[in-house]
């Protein structure tokens, strides 16, 4: 006699393994005046990861689990020009989930999302990856910053399931759902190193401090001349730079690849914002640049983002 577990077909088995073993460490938040949200707790002391514009300005947050539970949780930092932020339950109550990495990620590459969409907590879809290194604009009053490598996926999402998890077939957590951008098109932030980075500045300091200098930009392979040139495969690509920036007044234009930040090799995007951190803000950067073919140097001073 066939049981239901043989019934299910492999897609069918790896989704229902993600969502048993995910459903749990995410959470229905309700903010005051502000509606629900999703959370995903990432430690066992119960810090939890959401998106900067589920809080908003709230301080004090309810987050319920699916085994009933219901806890009050604290305000321990926003960054919305990453559009994350991060609480932490008055009480542990739920497993953490395993943060993974949205680099590793290929197109057609099957995730789960896992929130509460109009507030029906527990809800999960199932789809693809469809697109890699998309852009997402963030702002902050006055500030605007691209987030890159933003991960495309066609698992459908609704209202609500902001600040949850996107999730890969091993049951890591590789994206934060963050925006519905149409019908059968969903966005989330990547779980990556500079993720890891904003998390830790938000448990440290509950804010974030970057180096901007005014460009929006891709990954980009490099044409088998420029990368025997450089010695890499990869660069940044500057698909934008923003009138009166650091990147402007330097001389940057759109189409430059940048292939280093101080000597130091740029590959993507993840490591050009890795490279201008806190520390940059006001210092004298080199950037190699690659311009029709040519390598050329562009001295900049970054200044602080948000000021």
């Amino acid at each position: 006699m066939t049981t239901d577990i043989e019934a299910l077909d492999a897609y069918s088995r790896v989704v229902v393994s993600v969502a048993e073993k995910l459903g749990p460490s995410v959470a229905n938040l309700r903010v005051s005046r502000r509606g629900t949200g999703s959370g995903v707790v990432i430690t066992p002391d119960g810090f939890m990861l959401t998106n900067a514009h589920v809080i908003g300005k709230g301080r004090r947050v309810r987050a319920s689990f699916t085994d009933g539970s219901d806890l009050q949780a604290s305000v321990v930092g926003v960054d919305p020009l990453s559009d994350l932020g991060l609480l932490r339950l008055d009480a542990p109550a739920a497993p953490a989930a395993e943060l993974g990495d949205a680099a590793k990620l290929r197109v057609g590459q099957l995730v789960v999302a896992i929130g509460n969409p109009h507030g029906y907590a527990g809800s999960v879809t199932a789809g693809v990856v469809s697109a890699l290194g998309r852009s997402l604009p963030a702002r902050d009053r006055t500030a605007t910053r691209m987030i890159d490598d933003v991960i495309q996926t066609d698992a459908a999402l609704n209202p609500g399931n902001s600040g949850g998890a996107l999730v890969d077939g091993t049951g890591t957590v590789v994206g934060i759902n963050t925006a519905v951008a149409g019908i059968g098109l969903g966005l989330a932030i990547p779980i990556n190193s500079t993720t890891r980075r904003i998390v830790s500045a938000l448990m440290r300091d509950g804010r974030v401090r970057r180096a901007w200098i005014g460009i929006a930009g891709g990954a980009r392979p490099l044409p088998p001349r420029i990368a025997a040139l450089v010695g890499r495969d990869n660069a940044v690509e500057v698909v934008e730079v923003i009138g009166d920036s650091p990147a402007a007044r330097a001389g940057l234009r759109a189409e430059d690849l940048v292939v280093a930040v101080d000597g130091v090799p740029v590959r993507g995007v993840d490591d050009l914002q890795r490279l201008l951190g806190e520390e940059r803000i006001g210092a004298a950067v080199v950037l190699s640049v690659v311009r029709e073919g040519e390598p050329l140097e562009a001295t900049l001073r970054p200044v602080e983002l948000g000021k």
